[in-house]
C-alpha cells in the first residue's frame, strides 16, 4: 500500500510539473474601473445599465470594454431575475493577445442571470449565476482591416460574495464593509477550443456605502484567462493582477418626492 502511495503522489507530481512546463504564461497588470446603476420603475421590475473601463498596465493602455444593459424581475426578496445585451471591445495587450492576429475585436452577448441573496448574522451573502450566449467578431484573413465573421459561443458563468460591516450588523448608511468574491467562467457548445475553463476572477474589496443611492468599493483583483487557441502547441494562460473600483448608483423613480 505504502509503495502504491508513493508512487501515485510521483505521478501526481510528474503530471502537475508536465502540465506547467506545457503551458505558456503572461502576467500583466490591470485597472479596472466600473459604474454600475439600477432604475426602480416598479414594484418587480428594474432597469440595469453598466460600463466598465478595463485597463492593462494599470491604467495606461487598453484592455477591453464592457458595456451592459438588462431589465431585471425581482421574484421575491432574496431572487432577481435579469435578461440584458452586452457589447464588448478587447483590446491586443500583454505578450500573447487574445486575438491570433494581434487586433481588437468586438463581441456581442445576450444573457440570463439570477442572483440568490441570504444574510446569516453580519454577513450578507450572494450567488450569481449567469448563461451568455456569445458573437465574437474574428478576421477570417490578415488582409481584412475589419472583423467579417462572427463565432458563437455559450458560457456558464457562477460568482460567489460575501460581504460585512466593519462595525454594526448591517451594512447602513455612512457604513464602511469588506467584501470579497470568487467567480469561475467555463466555457461549452461545439465551437468550446482550448478553453472550457474560460477565467476565473477573485475580488477583496474595502466599500463605503454614502446613502441608499451611492456607494462605491475598491480592492484587489486577481484574473486567470485561459486563450482559447495554442501557440506552438502549448496553451496559454494569462495571470492578471491589479485594483478594481466601482461606482454604484440606485435610483428608485417609484418613490414619491
Amino acid at each position: 500500500m505504502k509503495k502504491i502511495i508513493f508512487i501515485t503522489l510521483l505521478s501526481l507530481m510528474g503530471s502537475s510539473f508536465f502540465s506547467q512546463n506545457t503551458r505558456l504564461n503572461d502576467h500583466n497588470q490591470i485597472g479596472w474601473l466600473g459604474y454600475f446603476g439600477t432604475f426602480k420603475v416598479s414594484n418587480k421590475f428594474s432597469l440595469h445599465s453598466e460600463y466598465q473601463w478595463r485597463r492593462d498596465n494599470y491604467i495606461a493602455d487598453k484592455q477591453q470594454g464592457l458595456m451592459r444593459v438588462g431589465l431585471n424581475y425581482q421574484t421575491n426578496p432574496k431572487l432577481q431575475l435579469r435578461l440584458g445585451y452586452a457589447w464588448i471591445e478587447t483590446y491586443p495587450y500583454g505578450d500573447f493577445p487574445i486575438n491570433g492576429m494581434g487586433r481588437n475585436f468586438t463581441e456581442h452577448r445576450i444573457f440570463q442571470m439570477a442572483t440568490l441573496t441570504d444574510k446569516i448574522s453580519k454577513f450578507d451573502l450572494s450567488h450569481r449565476f449567469m448563461l451568455e450566449q456569445r458573437f465574437i467578431g474574428r478576421y477570417t484573413n490578415p488582409s481584412i482591416r475589419v472583423e467579417d465573421d462572427y463565432l458563437f459561443l455559450n458560457r456558464l458563468r457562477y460568482m460567489f460574495r460575501i460581504q460585512m460591516p466593519l462595525k454594526g450588523k448591517e451594512i447602513t448608511n455612512k457604513t464602511t464593509y469588506i467584501a470579497a468574491y470568487n467567480e469561475i467562467l467555463i466555457g461549452f457548445g461545439k465551437n468550446v477550443n482550448e478553453n472550457i475553463f474560460d477565467q476565473n476572477r477573485i475580488g477583496i474589496l474595502l466599500g463605503y456605502k454614502f446613502n441608499n443611492n451611492f456607494r462605491v468599493e475598491g480592492g484587489y483583483i486577481n484574473q486567470t484567462v485561459q486563450l482559447g487557441r495554442e501557440i506552438e502547441q502549448r496553451n496559454v494562460f494569462q495571470n492578471n493582477n491589479g485594483f478594481i473600483v466601482n461606482t454604484l448608483i440606485n435610483v428608485d423613480f417609484t418613490k414619491k418626492n
